[in-house]
This record gives C-alpha cells, sequence and structure tokens, in this order.
C-alpha cells in the first residue's frame, strides 16, 4: 500500500488545521501605520478605524516609547495590539500568528507538524488539549483530549496569549518538554516528560479485516487527505469489502472541502452533508454530489474527534445511515478563515466566520456529537502516568498506586484491587511483572519499575485486540452484512 506522507517535525498547537475548519484565505485587511507628530500621538491610518480609535492607539504606542524605561520593540508592541484585539474575542479559535507561526499554520495544512503532536486551543487563558496526533510523542506518553496543559519545563502557560504558550511548548527534535497537566478526574496535576521527535505523518490508514470487513482510520483532514482515503477505499472495494468501519478517533479536524469530498462517497445526492450559518447571509446547504454506498457503513469517534471529524460523523449518520459508536465527541461547531495576504507582513489572522450545522440544523458546539452506541476503552487506556521520584512500596495509599495497579491488571497481573492502597496482592502482582520482565522481584515499584510497567501498556494499548470501540465497530458491520445478506 502507498503511503504519501511528509516528513516534518511535530508541534500541533492551535496553530494548525485541526483546531479550526478551514475555508480559505480571504477578507480585508485593517493595516497600522504611523503618522508621527512632534508631541502628537501617532496616528494609525486604517479605512477600518474610526478617527478617535486611532488617535486612542496611536496615543498608547507613542506614550510607551516615549516613557517606557526599555527600549521597546515596536514590531512587539503592534504584535500585542493585534493580539489583545483578538483575545478580547473571548474565541479560543480565533487568534492572531506572527509571520514564524503563520509560516507553521501554512505547513500544517499540507500535512506537516513540528513539536511533541498535540493539537492545542486556548479556552479562557488556559491551553486545551483538543487532541493527541496519532504516532506523536504527545500520544505516546499518554496525552489525552481535553487536558489542560499548566506549565512546561517549569514555566507556567496560565494567561499566556495561545502563540507565547505554543513558543514553550515547541523545541528541536531530541529535547525534553516536561508538561503539568490537569486531568478532569485527577485532583493533583499530573506530569509526563515528553522527548520532541521528527515524524512522517500520514492521515489515512486502511486495513482489511475477516469477514470483509474494511477499517479506514483518519487522522486529521490535511489536502491530501480526500484523495488518500479515495485511494484506500477504492483498494478496499477491489478486494471484495463487504462493509467500512471509519475511524475518526483523536482526528482534531482540518480542512472543509476534504470532508465535503469525503462524505459525498456516501452521502446520497441531494441530501445535506453540512449548513453553514455565516453572519448576514443566508443559510448556505452543502449539498451531496454523490451516492450511497450499497454496503454497511459505522464511525467510531470519542471525545478527540473535532471539527471536521464531526462534520463527517453528522453527515454520515444523519443523511447516509452509518452509525456512530464511541464516546461524545468534542463539540466544536465553528468555522475559520486564515487572512494572511492582507497583513502584509507574513502574518496571518484566524477568524472565526460561521458556525456549522448537522443536517438536521443541530449545532453542536460545546455540546458535541453522542454516538448511536456507546462503547468506552478499558480503564488502563487513560490510565496517569507515574511519579518516577517516589518510590511505592507496601502499606502506601496514593493515586500513584492507583495508576501502577490499573496498569498491572491490564497487563493481567491481577493485584486485586485499584483503590490506591499497596497491599500484599499488589505486592505480589509487582513480583510477578518484574520476574516476566527480568527486573529483580523486590515487590517495590522504583522508577525501572515504573517505566517498564508503562511500556508493556502501551504494548497492549497498541494492540487492536484490547480495542473495544474498534472490536466494537467491526462486530456491528458484521451484524448488518448478516442482516442485509438474510434479506436477499
Amino acid at each position: 500500500m502507498l503511503k504519501k506522507s511528509t516528513a516534518a517535525f511535530m508541534i500541533v498547537a492551535a496553530l494548525l488545521c485541526g483546531s479550526l475548519l478551514t475555508l480559505g484565505v480571504t477578507g480585508y485587511a485593517q493595516v497600522f501605520g504611523q503618522a508621527a507628530g512632534e508631541g502628537v500621538a501617532a496616528v494609525l491610518q486604517t479605512s477600518g478605524l474610526q478617527e478617535k480609535e486611532s488617535q486612542k492607539l496611536g496615543t498608547a504606542l507613542s506614550l510607551i516609547e516615549s516613557n517606557y524605561y526599555q527600549a521597546v520593540d515596536r514590531d512587539k508592541l503592534i504584535d500585542g495590539a493585534v493580539n489583545g484585539m483578538m483575545e478580547a474575542l473571548g474565541d479560543p479559535y480565533s487568534n492572531y500568528m506572527g509571520k514564524e507561526t503563520a509560516e507553521k499554520f501554512e505547513e500544517s495544512i499540507e500535512g506537516s507538524f513540528s513539536g511533541i503532536g498535540a493539537e492545542v486551543s486556548s479556552d479562557n487563558g488556559k491551553v486545551v488539549v483538543v487532541s493527541p496526533i496519532k504516532g506523536a510523542p504527545a500520544e505516546k506518553a499518554g496525552i489525552q483530549a481535553k487536558d489542560i496543559i499548566l506549565s512546561v519545563n517549569g514555566e507556567t502557560l496560565d494567561g499566556l496569549e495561545l502563540n507565547a504558550a505554543v513558543a514553550k511548548i515547541r523545541g528541536p527534535k531530541g529535547s525534553k518538554a516536561t508538561l503539568k497537566v490537569q486531568r478532569t478526574g485527577s485532583a493533583a496535576p499530573l506530569e509526563f516528560v515528553i522527548t520532541r521527535d521528527d515524524v512522517k505523518l500520514e492521515t489515512v490508514y486502511a486495513t482489511m479485516e475477516k469477514d470483509g470487513v474494511g477499517v479506514i482510520e483518519v487522522t486529521q483532514f490535511s489536502m491530501n487527505t480526500a484523495e488518500r482515503f479515495k485511494e484506500e477505499l477504492a483498494n478496499l472495494e477491489k478486494q471484495g469489502m463487504k462493509g467500512l468501519v471509519i475511524d475518526v478517533r483523536n482526528d482534531p479536524g482540518g480542512v472543509l472541502q476534504r470532508v465535503v469530498e469525503m462524505a459525498e462517497l456516501f452521502v446520497p445526492k441531494g441530501e445535506a452533508i453540512v449548513k453553514i450559518d455565516e453572519k448576514g447571509k443566508a443559510l448556505e446547504v452543502i449539498k451531496s454530489n454523490g451516492s450511497r454506498k450499497d454496503y454497511p457503513v459505522v464511525v467510531l469517534m470519542n471525545k478527540g474527534s473535532a471539527s471536521a471529524s464531526e462534520i463527517l460523523a453528522g453527515a454520515l449518520q444523519q443523511s447516509a445511515g452509518a452509525k456512530l459508536i464511541g464516546e461524545n465527541s468534542f463539540g466544536k461547531g465553528t468555522v475559520q478563515t486564515s487572512f494572511e495576504k492582507e497583513l502584509g507582513d507574513g502574518s496571518l489572522l484566524k477568524i472565526t466566520i460561521a458556525k456549522w450545522l448537522t443536517p438536521d440544523g443541530t449545532w453542536i458546539h460545546g455540546k458535541g456529537i453522542k454516538p448511536d452506541i456507546a462503547v468506552a476503552q478499558p480503564d488502563y487506556f487513560s490510565v496517569a502516568p507515574i511519579n518516577k521520584s517516589v518510590t511505592l512500596q507496601y502499606n502506601m495509599n496514593s493515586s500513584d498506586v492507583k495508576s501502577a495497579q490499573t496498569m498491572l491488571d491490564g497487563l493481567g497481573y491481577k493485584p486485586g484491587r485499584k483503590d490506591g492502597y499497596f497491599d500484599t496482592g499488589t505486592k505480589n502482582a509487582v513480583k510477578k511483572f518484574q520476574s516476566a520482565s527480568k527486573l529483580q522481584a523486590t515487590g517495590i515499584i522504583d522508577a525501572k519499575t515504573a517505566e517498564s510497567l508503562e511500556l508493556a501498556l502501551i504494548k497492549v494499548i497498541q494492540d487492536p485486540a484490547h480495542d473495544n470501540q474498534r472490536n466494537k465497530g467491526i462486530e456491528e458491520v458484521r451484524k448488518e452484512i448478516k442482516e442485509a445478506a438474510s434479506k436477499k
């Protein structure tokens, strides 16, 4: 199977297409210039500002330059003014990007990334993970959708403008990023040590399972994703596929045109795929020019399925009769457009210009889409990492012990409890794991044992046999194939 992938550095932040639904580059500009005068505030010349507004901004700039006790960077002041306007919108998906960040954004639309591989957005001054990217360091370390990143290498992100936060997350290949993360259900912050790395990014993966069930995983909607999806779908159909599972779990979204192209492969001609509600315009209904498939289709989704993923899920559920399986989706129901050429200096504004609705007119923003069949993953899929600076042993009681017990149970060593108390059963389970891993069987969880536990668990999680949602999706397709055959 040919896979078109792009080798690139991996950071994904709100600057990336996953945190937005891209329509294109269009719109108008408000370009700032200065007319300086002796003792008079500079005036910012722009058709978008009234005279009093221009005077106020120009005066502030002049006063800062004239009176601040240190030399100031004029460009940073202008960037800060634009950032301030974007932050005042209170919209985590509308933001300003300087030239360097804008370049990374444009790369992301083409499917290349640099950093830790975690799509993030800003929400009330908090950096929130939309989704970890498949195969990226963040996913391997255990970062999850909805996690709030509190700090990076000891530097707090609280209150930072999003681009500044992203700059702290980014770094060269091989460097370490120690993230403190707040997760719902965990009383204390979790700590993740992530090694930044290069990655080859492929957005579409396909496999054929038994009984003619095809599985296509889509990790995001980049410019070439629809083309790759069509290739893999045709490949599976040539192999005699009888039913399809589309997996958009932890897919943070991407380019609107691409998801429409993919939905048209399943939605009958004339049926709605998505509705776009833009200020001052009539509701736009994007309809399919395609046709329905004659085989059953299910869609897998979870809390990391956002934006374009939700459009695909909603379209296939409501207009093509597909079943949704897994967890409630993320809930991002807005559309962004990027404005780059208008600013004239390589910087970029990403602005929310509309909201999108499912075919039946539902706005899923902040709520997500509910699955037809709710399926949870095993508890060890979301277990918190163990703090390796503390040695865990008999008679201790802590959240780290609880994590270790959950890992041991998931690995089949049966500690007997998962409440955080380190009893004799837990000690014996640790000894069995240590012996099987060729470690000294002390019954004590030191840093080496903790690391071995986590690595062993990652292998279990990556084994499709333990993926409840995927297995349920395949099971449901097989069931529908049999039902269809019995009616013939």
